[in-house]
């Protein structure tokens, strides 16, 4: 095995990988973690970001609620889900839909036409 590491990183013109190494070098954790922190929670349980926003609709369960957002996403309004508690294991729970106050008007009249 280690005359094929070396022949082939001989190819590649690296040097052998060290013992205990794979060929593709030492892998860290920090690679699989990289920017996570920025990621947003589908459904936002009591963020104070959201406290002014009005309630468009309200949705049961999680993937009823994300459809509706990324709908309203696609076509230019600024969405989020919120919920009050925690959801059960099952995504279910109240999730309300809310948008920015001046956005609502735009955003009910949206949400009455894709009935």
């Amino acid at each position: 095995m280690e005359d094929y590491l070396h022949r082939a990183s001989k190819i590649r013109g690296r040097r052998p990988a060290p013992a205990g190494w794979s060929s593709l070098g030492r892998v860290t954790l920090g690679r699989f973690f990289r920017g996570r922190s920025a990621r947003e929670d589908p459904i936002a349980i009591g963020d104070p970001r959201l406290e002014g926003w009005e309630t468009v609709s309200t949705f049961e369960d999680r993937e009823t609620a994300l459809a509706w957002r990324d709908q309203l996403r696609a076509l230019g309004v600024d969405v989020s889900c919120t919920a009050d508690a925690p959801l059960d294991h099952f995504g279910r729970g109240d999730i309300y839909l809310v948008v920015p106050p001046d956005q609502w008007s735009r955003a009910t009249e949206i949400i009455e036409n894709l009935d």
